[in-house]
């Protein structure tokens, strides 16, 4: 079996393991306590801090371990905010955060504050100009993804830092995906990250804190963690993550250029031998290891199962696949395809063996699944145009409005226009998103008895 989702969870490291083991038997004790026992695992405690506050490039005395990244986050948006509450109740992040970032950007709305969403280009990235548009006289705090956890884009970190720092606002970055690769450049206030996205135990994540930066723990208050992270640590995990991240980033140079080429073959090869098919993300700005494509016509869920099959694991953003049942929040900022969406995500290791057998079972498995949903091969023409057409998609999910849709484009003129009646949320998404890939002129959406009408103009 292929493990391809290393952007989910990548495996545990060899020396996260050997980590975990031997600190089982050191450090189990209280380090707060001053015996023989409670020494040793403070002793532990100390050196993983130091070990990881090197690795983000912080003092050891501004970095606390939380039990996740998610906590981490939630941790440091909700302490950002508080100890700057004087300033305002306004915070801005970017279209495209991980899901833990805009909960807590929609708990802030709830309890009476208010957020700005930044929006992104077609490749997933902000525009530095934009956050500083975004920023208010009332904005407490700005947060902004190292790179993006669903297509591999680096985003522009230091320059945004800049721009939030003109302003005096604080900005709180999410480096869970790219920490392992290399320390976060820019001037970041705050920093959080997960211990299993780099190959440690899951359970443990780093929320970073820079000295001056306003922060005002929320909760009932605990002596642990100097009171950012409540609970007894759980040493032989943070003492596991701190030497794996260590492990990982010195590997991360060589594996990094080896795993660029394995990635940019599959990019250039997706592209070349499966038709109707969309490599998303940025080309040149992204990290080494993770590739995202979109396949027109194609179930994501169905084609997940049958890579799986295959013995790949793979992951998607479609809609079909989230816990949510809705599309994935960030290919609908970036305004792609949301069904059909695969990402490959791979581990330290990959040989170019497995990397080569994938892209041998792609294109029969997309062909094979776009076959059962009656996908059209090519649109055909019909001998007699007619100016409109109406399709009726009510109560069928996507990517069937789209494919019904592309069967019968080819029946209008050039100039005539096809309405798809539809009433799935991704139909919204993805009709203009094919609109863009197939160089037709998506006219826009309007209201229907059931559902909505979304009209497509033929152009070619």
């Amino acid at each position: 079996m292929s493990y391809f989702d290393t952007a989910s969870s990548a495996p545990l490291h060899p020396v996260a393991r050997q980590a975990l083991l031997a600190s089982l038997d050191e450090g189990w004790a209280d380090p707060a306590r001053l015996y023989r026992e409670g020494r040793r695992a403070g002793l532990l405690l100390d050196a993983a801090r130091e070990a990881a506050a090197e690795a983000v490039g912080c003092r050891p005395d501004e970095l606390v371990f939380t039990s996740s990244g998610t906590r981490a986050v939630h941790t440091g948006v909700a302490g950002a905010l508080h100890g700057r509450r004087r300033v305002g109740r306004h915070l801005v992040v970017s279209a495209v955060e991980h899901s833990s970032v805009l909960h807590s950007a929609a708990a802030l709305e709830a309890a009476g504050g208010s957020f700005t969403e930044v929006a992104v280009d077609r490749a997933g990235a902000v525009d530095p100009s934009a956050y500083g548009r975004a920023l208010r006289a009332d904005t407490a705090l700005a947060c902004l993804q190292s790179a993006n956890h669903e297509v591999g884009t680096v985003q522009p970190v230091a320059e945004t830092a800049e721009v939030c720092a003109a302003a005096g606002v604080p900005l709180l970055v999410d480096a869970a995906q790219s920490l392992g690769w290399g320390p976060v450049p820019g001037g970041w206030s705050l920093l959080t990250a997960s211990a299993h996205k780099w190959g440690g135990p899951a359970g443990v994540g780093l929320l970073a804190v820079r000295k001056g930066v306003r922060f005002a723990p929320q909760g009932a208050a605990d002596e642990r963690e100097s009171g950012r992270a409540a609970g007894f640590e759980n040493i032989p995990a943070i003492v596991a993550a701190a030497a794996s991240l260590r492990a990982v980033r010195a590997e991360a140079a060589a594996e990094s250029v080896r795993l660029r080429a394995l990635v940019d073959r599959i990019r250039t090869t997706v592209a070349r031998v499966v038709p109707d098919v969309e490599v998303v993300g940025d080309p040149v700005r992204r990290l080494p290891h993770l590739v995202t494509f979109s396949c027109l016509y194609v179930d994501g869920e169905t084609l997940l199962h049958e890579l799986d099959r295959a013995e790949f694991s793979v992951s998607s953003g479609s809609s079909c696949t989230s816990s949510t049942l809705t599309p994935s929040h960030v290919l609908k900022a970036m305004g792609v395809l949301t069904e059909g969406n695969i990402r490959v995500s791979l581990p330290a290791g990959t040989t170019d063996a497995e990397v080569d057998r994938f892209l041998e079972v792609l294109p029969g498995l997309v062909a094979g699944v776009r076959e059962k949903l009656g996908a059209p091969v090519a649109a055909a023409p019909s001998p007699a145009p007619r100016a409109s057409l109406v399709v009726d998609a009510l109560g069928r999910r996507c990517p069937i409005p789209v494919i019904e849709l592309a069967k019968v484009i080819g029946e209008v003129p050039v100039g005539g226009t096809v309405t798809v009646l539809a009433d799935d949320e991704a139909a919204r998404l993805d009709i203009p998103a094919w609109c863009e890939m197939r160089g037709q002129e998506y006219v826009g959406e309007e209201p229907a008895d059931r559902g909505s009408a979304f009209v497509v103009r033929r152009l070619l």
